[in-house]
């Protein structure tokens, strides 16, 4: 398995990192190819949250980082193609992904995510899929419970050096819960051209419109107990909502300047509209310091890398300079129950960041290899107000934060099918124009946030036995100062500040069977104790961080018949309970849910179809999904789904 989020394409099995795949086959297979929550319980260590709430998106953390996120990612590094979908402050959007379309998902953990900049948890990086040799036609429909359904439509074809694809599809559903309506309309083209020389140039576009998409809040516990399926009264008095508008372009440049020596560049740019309508009183939006209750951000984004990548006998070696940039005009109004009226905030935003990094790989023995990587990042924030007026100032500022973050790394061939390794390094994690968006009091950015800097130690064991089976296995321990925490959510707005010292200590497994018969299984398991080591606020030393599952475990077993394209497969996730807040008061309750999936499929000389049933949650359980972290209004909950169904079929056909 060669991976490539490690910036250096090179078998899994020598770096010495906790990473995963996953292929575009399981990515799809039996699969409704709408979220990340999906697919990615396979993966230890990461926790993807529906929250059954587009208008938020998923949230999704890696070692407990970006457990607090309110709405997007955070924490974790996104990168499709080859070209960030995060943002330059930091936050990115998983509903990007085309997961019709991928080819691999990568998931990187560890301090080698340091290397990307802005980022503490991890990395989690996508590959569009190459075009196929002949013309092919792909269609897929999928409907189930609560009125949703997916259509989905892609060609392919690569014709002497030039190859493209291109993926559309349209995704509905009403919800599982009341207000949750949604529709979201995506495209994803990839054009892959060979230039001669050692040259290849790719280019890669995608389109995202998600209007109006209903936002139902979270419940209190008691709601939850009366009806798990209601939305916030607010939620309907006010039309909770989101609309987004997300276009992006991106082309690299690859040149073999010799057999051992390659260049490489990278340009991107696009754009992302954003309204959103919240829950606040009217009265309080009405406050000379308040800046309303409908925010109007219209972003423009780019950047541009240029790196190079040698492997010369026993040493690789990568460097690479790369600038982002994001300017964003924010503007606010009063919500006056659903409708939109006065101005209220009025305001350019913009985040630069700069990042120049180094990596290298020794063999120095025929077992041994030495890895070390170095980058230095400045991450500037710039606000002007044009939103002046009697009890509200001038509230313009600037902030910059910079940090280098080096790492080392050890490896040790046991043997062809098995390595053991150990890393250690440093992260850095700047807070998101979102986190600095709001004071509890007064007006302007938060800009008294500071950035929050961890240690990262890893070791860990990898084993790939042919024709048995894969192992990775990880212990580790992580420790934060300054970690950036939620402070106050309500009516739909949020507040963070700095906490004193945290810890991460955990350990993690996964393991699949690689066997060439009928049964094929997986499992992955994750232990995270994530404490508040110093007191503040509410929290005290040794409370939990919230959001963040103690334990987490999925296992799958499937089997398949290859004569009758007959394939079954039973899954199973239990998730550990979770503190909804600092001072540890409430728990979302441990849960465990059964998924079960029944496939058939049929083949032609140059077509193929199938079909598939999935039932999930098949115990009718009532569970909370994800929780709202800090919630002033004690909303904390966001509850799953109970049993549903989904009914799906998908054609391929060579032209």
């Amino acid at each position: 398995m060669v991976v490539t989020a490690t910036r250096v394409d090179q078998p899994s099995l020598e770096v010495p990192a906790s990473i995963d795949r996953l292929y575009g086959e399981e990515l799809r297979e039996g699969r409704a190819q709408v979220n990340l929550s999906e697919s990615l319980g396979r993966v230890p260590g990461i926790v993807v949250l529906n929250r059954q709430n587009y208008a938020q998106d998923l949230q999704v953390s890696s070692r407990g980082f970006g457990a607090r996120a309110t709405f997007g990612v955070r924490g974790i590094r996104l990168i499709a193609d080859g070209i960030p979908a995060t943002m330059p402050d930091g936050q990115g959007q998983s509903a990007t992904f085309d997961l019709g379309s991928a080819s691999r998902v990568e998931v990187l953990r560890g301090p080698f995510s340091s290397l990307y900049g802005n980022a503490s948890g991890g990395v989690i990086n996508v590959e569009t899929e190459d075009a196929p040799p002949v013309p092919t036609l792909e269609t897929g429909f999928f409907a189930g419970s609560y009125d949703t359904w997916r259509g989905a439509l892609k060609f392919g074809w690569r014709r002497d050096s030039i190859g493209y694809l291109v993926n559309a599809s349209r995704f509905e559903s009403d919800g599982y819960r009341e207000h949750s309506a949604v529709r979201r309309d995506q495209l994803n083209t990839g054009l892959k051209i060979d230039l001669g020389g050692g040259t290849r140039l790719s280019i890669a576009a995608m389109a995202l419109e998600q209007p109006d998409t209903q936002d139902p809040l979270g419940l209190t516990a008691a709601q939850v107990a009366q009806n798990p399926r209601q939305a916030t009264a607010a939620a309907t008095q006010f039309n909770t909502r989101k609309s987004i508008s997300h276009d992006q372009v991106g082309a690299t440049l690859a040149h073999a300047l010799s057999g051992n020596l390659r260049l490489e560049a990278s340009a991107w740019g696009g754009t992302r509209a954003v309204e959103q309508y919240l829950s606040i009183p009217v009265a309080v939006q009405s406050a000379p310091t308040h800046s309303g209750g409908v925010v109007d951000l219209d972003r423009t984004f780019g950047g541009a890398a240029l790196r190079l990548f040698s492997e010369a006998g026993a040493l690789r070696f990568a460097a690479g300079l790369e600038v982002e940039r994001m300017v964003e005009r924010r503007r606010g109004f009063i919500n006056n129950n659903g409708a939109r009226e006065a101005l209220k905030r009025d305001e350019d935003n913009l985040v630069q960041s700069t990042g120049l990094f180094a990596q290298a790989e020794w063999k120095f023995a025929e077992r041994w290899s030495a890895h070390a990587g170095f980058r230095a990042s400045r991450v500037a924030f710039e606000s002007d107000d044009f939103f002046i007026a009697a009890g509200n100032p001038d509230d313009s500022g600037a902030k910059d934060y910079s940090a280098s973050t080096p790492l080392a790394a050890l490896l040790y061939r046991l043997d062809a099918q098995t390595s053991l390794y150990a890393n250690y390094g440093r992260g850095f994690e700047t807070p998101t124009f979102a986190e600095l968006a709001y004071r509890n009091a007064g007006t302007g950015l938060n800009l008294d946030l500071q950035p929050s800097r961890s240690r990262h130690a890893e070791a860990g064991i990898k084993a790939v036995r042919p024709g048995l089976g894969r192992l990775n296995a990880a212990l580790f321990d992580i420790r934060t100062r300054d970690e950036i925490v939620t402070d106050q959510s309500s009516g739909g707005r949020t507040t963070f500040r700095n906490a004193g010292r945290t810890q991460r200590r955990g350990a993690e497994l996964g393991a699949e069977t690689l066997g060439a018969g009928a049964f094929e299984a997986r499992a992955a398991y994750a232990l995270l104790e994530a404490e508040f080591r110093e007191d503040f606020g509410t929290s005290a030393a040794g409370r939990k961080l919230p959001g963040v599952p103690e334990s987490q475990l999925y296992g799958e077993l499937a089997w398949r018949h290859a004569a009758s394209g007959l394939r079954a497969a039973l899954e199973v996730l239990h998730r550990s309970k979770v503190a909804v807040n600092d001072s540890n008061s409430e728990y979302a309750a441990a849960f465990t849910v059964a998924n079960l999936v029944v496939g058939l499929q049929q083949r032609g000389a140059r077509w193929r179809l199938s079909e598939f049933l999935r039932i999930d949650n098949v115990s009718d359980r009532t569970y909370i999904g994800s929780v709202v972290v800090n919630d002033g209004n004690g909303r904390f909950y966001e509850p799953a789904p109970q049993r549903s169904l989904t009914l799906g079929v998908q054609a391929t056909m060579q032209l």
